[in-house]
């Protein structure tokens, strides 16, 4: 029971954010961040790479947590991420192995193009009511939009 509600919660919580674009911006900053702390024997060339691969890595998870945590932020944090991300396929081993570069990319759509869902408000069932078209020769009726917008 208990955990239901908290799944319940956890679920109410995850529909009123661009969550699926949080989750892909940070596990893609994650990736872009953790390949030039790999190995040697991973990373082929290091270089000064390594720098800007983990300043954008950690970028790209703080644009996806704000996205989760200030959602009213997410058109940035999706245009953010997307161009970060693109950068990242130059300046970061190829935006970690292509992974990090596609997952930001598709991170920031996802932030950019979440909108939060309206309350819906029931509606009476009252019939449409008919329009008439003036008769021919006649003017049509004053309208009460003083810039003469039609409705």
């Amino acid at each position: 029971m208990l955990l239901s509600r908290g799944a319940a919660g956890f679920r109410r919580w995850r529909r009123s954010r661009p969550f699926w674009g949080g989750l892909a911006a940070v596990l893609a900053g994650a990736e872009i961040c953790a390949l030039p702390l790999a190995p040697l024997k991973v990373m082929l060339t290091q270089g000064v790479a390594g720098i800007p691969s983990v300043l954008m890595g950690l970028v790209m998870i703080v644009l996806g947590l704000s996205a989760w945590f200030a959602p009213h932020y997410r058109g940035l944090a999706g245009v953010l991420t997307t161009l970060i991300a693109t950068a990242a396929l130059v300046l970061s081993n190829l935006g970690g192995f292509l992974i990090g570069t596609l997952l930001g990319i598709l991170g920031g759509g996802l932030m950019f193009g979440w909108q939060p869902r309206t309350a819906r408000t029931p509606t009476p069932n009252a019939a449409p009511v008919p329009t008439r078209s003036p008769a021919p020769g006649t003017a049509a009726p004053a309208h009460s939009d003083p810039q003469g917008a039609q409705p």
